[in-house]
Formats: C-alpha cells, structure tokens, sequence
C-alpha cells in the first residue's frame, strides 16, 4: 500500500506535516531535515522543489526558493540526495514542485525516479485538473505515485466532487485563495468554508495548509480536516535557526501558544 493511504487509515486525526524547502538553509541539508523531522514525530513530509517563479508561495517560501537556487539545487540533485532516504526514513514523502522543472525532467522519468527513492506522492500546483487527467494521472497511477490535488474557498462543490472522484490519497485544502504564509486566526469566513466542505462527505480525507504557525489556527484545522500541513512558519524557523531540530522545537512550542 501506497504510504499515504497506510497513513490515513491508520491514523484519521491530527496528523501533523511538515512542509520544507530542499536546499534550503544549505544544499546538502535536505536528508538531514527529513531524518530529523521523523525523529520529532512528524507523519508526512512535504519537500519543496525550488522554482524561480513560484506562484502559489508567499514571501517567506519565495525567499527560501531564491536561496535554494543559488545554492544549486535541482530536481536532479534532489533526487541523489534522497537515493537512500529509505534506509531509515518510513513515513510519507511527497514532493511539491511547479510543472515546468518536472516538464524538463520528463514527466515518466520523473515519475521513474520518485519509485527508485521512495516518494509516495507530489504536489503540481500549476498542473491544469485537465491536463492531469488525460496526460498525467495514467503514468502517475502505473508507479503508483499519488498526485495531490488542491482546493480552496472559490474552488465550485462540483469541481470539488470531480477531484475527489479521480485522485487518491487525500485532498489538500488551502485555507484561503491567497498565498502561502502564516496567520494568526482563521475567521468566519474560513471556518464557513471548512464547515462546509466537511458537509460534502468527500471519499478522500483533507488536509488543511495555509497560514497554520499556532494553537488558534492548528487546532480549527485539525477540528476541520485529517490534520495540517505547517509551511512558512518552519521555514521561517529554519532560516532563523540553521538547525532543524531547533527550528521544529521552536515551531512546536509556537504550536502551543
């Protein structure tokens, strides 16, 4: 079984994943985040792929691309750092990258390389629902690597339904319709939406990112959905810090307040 589907069935709440951006704080530090993060309790890990354009990012993810880049991080690279993650790391992997790097790797060979290093599933954000279905989803399905999808509050209830039809392993809900990055409080508004998309008694579980850095906002995504996913406010962390394990100590004491 796929790690994603062993995770949610046998853990239906408050998972907690953690989102990073590889080569960042330094090229080689990728291997050590992830083994780190699992050793802090982690579920599931989310490895950014750095992209010069990065659109769905706030200011914080961004900066964090810009540096991996000048650090020479590459799909390619990425994947020679991750040859032997599995030797030691067992919880889900998923990358999250922009189309075009991924176009210019080849999508099948890309695919080829998540199997060869253990990566359960990958997050294209600009990768059209059309496109995904008639190019992508039959290669990705043949190496069963599971392509996460995304929602949010302007997502219809009948594209909502057709996602859920045809992906597997679980829906990422966005919080709100802007970027990437941490806030304080989710308002009405977003809990509406929550209550909401619950109401549709989807087949996939969800998870909740965007904005997740305290108690307040952890708490209503974890009420919401299967868990949450924490991006800007570790990488922010981590840039602080140059240290995984004190950037994820710090990260879950912010958790708290």
């Amino acid at each position: 079984m796929n790690r994603i589907n062993n995770l949610f069935a046998t853990k239906r709440e408050n998972i907690l994943s953690i989102y990073f951006c590889a080569g960042h704080p330094t090229l080689n530090s990728t291997t050590d985040i992830i083994r780190t993060l699992q050793q802090k309790g982690v579920d599931m890990i989310e490895v950014g792929v750095p992209f010069s354009d990065p659109m769905a990012d706030g200011p914080v993810i961004q900066d964090a691309a810009t540096k991996a880049l000048r650090n020479g991080m590459s799909l390619r690279t990425l994947f020679s750092q991750l040859s032997e993650i599995r030797t030691d790391v067992t919880i889900p992997l998923i990358l999250m990258g922009y189309l075009n790097p991924i176009m210019q790797f080849g999508f099948e060979q890309f695919c080829q390389q998540c199997v060869k290093v253990g990566i359960d599933g990958v997050i294209i954000p600009d990768l059209p629902f059309k496109d995904y279905l008639e190019n992508y989803k039959p290669i990705a399905d043949r190496y069963d690597v599971r392509i996460i999808m995304l929602i949010t509050p302007e997502t219809s209830d009948e594209r909502i339904r057709f996602i859920d039809d045809n992906t597997d392993g679980f829906i990422y809900m966005v919080s709100s319709a802007s970027t990437t990055g941490a806030q304080k409080q989710f308002d009405d508004s977003k809990q509406a939406y929550f209550s909401h998309i619950n109401s549709l008694s989807l087949r996939n579980p969800r998870m909740i990112g965007f904005g997740i850095s305290n108690r307040q906002t952890l708490t209503s995504a974890q009420q919401n959905a299967s868990g949450a996913i924490i991006g800007s406010k570790f990488v922010s962390l981590l840039d602080q810090t140059g240290n995984p394990s004190t950037a994820m100590d710090q990260l879950l004491q912010a958790l708290q307040q």
